[in-house]
């Protein structure tokens, strides 16, 4: 959840707020984080969980290039593209952990 309230703090800014495409997507992205792993969570088996959390590892990728492209067109600065790419870095290697661990239990 961290990263997701980061990321709409960044968002209410200034030309970042305006540029509702971009805004819109990384919202959608990182929303998309903690719900898919709380509905993978919440499934009865190990293979629908998994599929939500593949989900959620593929969103946080998805966060990482849109903050890319945000800093590149200059609505974020290099310390907080860091930052935040720091915090989907490790949630996705979590997932990935959690993923594998899901895949080999019965």
């Amino acid at each position: 959840m961290e990263l997701a309230e980061s990321v709409y703090r960044i968002t209410q800014q200034n030309a970042f707020s305006r540029d509702f495409a971009l805004c819109d997507q990384l919202r959608r992205a990182v929303i998309s984080i903690p719900s898919n792993i709380a509905e993978g969570d919440e499934r009865g088996s190990n293979r629908e969980a998994v599929y939500f959390f593949n989900v959620a590892k593929g969103s946080a990728a998805e966060v990482i290039t849109q903050l890319h492209l945000a800093y590149r067109i200059g609505y974020i600065d290099l310390a907080t593209l860091n930052q935040k790419e720091n915090l989907a870095e490790k949630i996705r290697a979590s997932l990935k952990n959690l993923i594998r661990s899901r895949n080999t239990d019965p």
